[in-house]
């Protein structure tokens, strides 16, 4: 198989070793040593020929006896860090896929056998990656500004990037921009994804000729690269269009949607029957069926917006949605700059916060088109706000009192005149929340900032990245 090593186990011949003598030796050097024998593995086959993730090693394992098995696998420039897979259940077969290797690389690797409580090392063997086609290897390109300022975390963990044109692909990409991990698709592009909490990720697609957030299939990978769901647009209960969000609660799909609506707007100088765009929620279980169903008209009469006959194609504009500490939905509308919280269960609208809302906004903290709206580690708030009056983008974090109904600003992030979007865009906290990521997608960049918005390292991106998500490492 082309691109694919074959390694056989060795036979020892020392004609110097007296054959009891060398036997009673190899069997110390099991047993205070824990190496494997010959007996133990039959054969390994490492393959690096896979299409659509070039940098996925997978290693067909065959013993001559049953045996709990894992891997140990390192770069050999950097012997220090080593990666372990999962420990499998005892058989004498075994497959392994080694995750966020880097291209045109040379790594070693090293099986570890446990049969009851004890466990045996084999020697090491190793193997080269393939390298990325050119247009994946200078996909993204990294700058560091200041270097002490990076968190440890930030530079052990990965971004989550997605391709929204056709052929899309889904990457995670280290500080230094290289890709460890990508899968590509050849006729769809990739509208949003998420890493979720259980180790998935979780993602929109759709071909071209659906407008750049909005998709008609669901898809969940695992990082091996198996498909774990896969839905599609007129299949059960998924009959509209998704758009913006697609999350994982509870081993359900939480995800926006659309309907067109005919409604009669003459008394506002429309026709009788006219279409309006109304978003809503949908929550699917994994087979399709719906568990739940919201939409805007549940809480607003279209007719009381004043802007209803100019934005009706794209009335409100929903754009993030995010589960709040009590179960309940947060949603958030470009057009309106506003924030809804919905409960979960009755549908009902709980409060609006933003311009128009329930909420008085701290003096310098008006924001106008929210993005990636959801709660932080401290259960507050954070947004990112495209600035389109000014045109400067920032970051904000608010603590809100829910029952007195009052906002208060925790900071905000300004970025320099210049680094501005006008559209799309996310922001998110690295590590005890000191540095900022985020994702000025119009620049084509993804910044690392402190909170005042001084720039530590900055990643330019091919294609314009819809948002920029980090994956800590020990979430894989």
């Amino acid at each position: 198989m082309q691109g694919a090593f074959l390694w056989e186990a060795p036979c020892f011949n020392l004609p110097f070793v007296k054959r009891p003598l060398f036997l009673y030796l190899l069997l110390l050097i099991c047993i205070f040593a824990g190496c494997a024998t010959s007996a133990d593995i039959e054969d390994i086959h490492i393959d690096n020929s896979h299409t659509t993730n070039p940098l996925l090693v997978t290693v067909q394992l065959k013993l001559s006896v049953p045996a709990a098995a894992r891997m140990e696998y390192w770069a050999l420039a950097k012997k220090n860090q080593v990666y372990t897979t999962a420990l499998a259940a005892s058989q004498k077969e075994h497959h392994f896929q080694l995750l966020t290797l880097g291209a045109e690389k040379q790594y070693g690797c090293r099986i570890i056998l446990t049969k009851g409580k004890d466990s045996t090392i084999s020697d090491t063997y190793s193997f080269t990656t393939k390298g990325l086609p050119e247009h994946l290897a200078e996909m993204c390109t990294a700058s560091i500004t200041d270097s002490t300022a990076l968190p440890r975390s930030f530079k052990a963990g990965y971004l989550l990037l997605y391709k929204r044109d056709s052929p899309g692909n889904i990457s995670l990409v280290e500080y230094t921009g290289n890709i460890r991990w990508i899968t590509q698709f050849q006729h769809t592009g990739v509208k949003v994804a998420h890493f979720t909490d259980q180790h998935t990720i979780l993602s929109i697609l759709a071909p071209m000729s659906y407008p750049t957030s909005y998709g008609n299939e669901i898809l969940e990978l695992s990082l091996n690269g198996d498909t774990l769901l896969h839905l599609k647009k007129g299949e059960k209960d998924f009959q509209h269009t998704i758009h913006h969000e697609i999350l994982l609660h509870k081993n359900h799909i939480i995800t926006l949607s659309v309907k067109d609506t005919v409604m009669d707007l003459s008394t506002i100088g429309g026709s009788h029957k006219d279409t309006l765009n109304i978003d809503g929620i949908t929550v699917l279980d994994r087979k399709g069926h719906k568990v739940w169903e919201w939409n805007v008209l549940q809480c607003l009469n279209p007719l009381l917006d004043k802007q209803l006959l100019e934005e009706k194609k794209d009335w409100m504009h929903a754009n993030s949605l995010d589960i709040d500490t009590d179960g309940n939905y947060l949603i958030s509308f470009y057009n309106n700059g506003q924030i809804w919280k919905v409960d979960a269960h009755s549908g009902k609208l709980i409060w609006k916060f933003g311009r128009g809302g329930d909420f008085n906004i701290p003096a310098g903290a008006t924001f106008e088109r929210g993005h990636a709206v959801h709660k932080n580690h401290n259960g507050d708030l954070l947004l990112f706000d495209n600035g389109n009056r000014n045109r400067q983008s920032q970051v904000l974090s608010f603590h809100l009192d829910e029952k007195q109904r009052t906002a208060s600003l925790n900071w905000k992030t300004l970025f320099l005149p210049g680094v501005y979007t006008d559209r799309m865009g996310s922001a998110y906290e690295i590590a005890d929340g000191a540095t900022v990521l985020s994702c000025v997608s119009k620049l084509n960049k993804v910044y690392l900032t402190d909170r005042k918005g001084r720039i530590c390292w900055q990643l330019f991106c091919i294609n314009i990245p819809y948002r920029a998500e980090f994956i800590p490492a020990e979430s894989l």
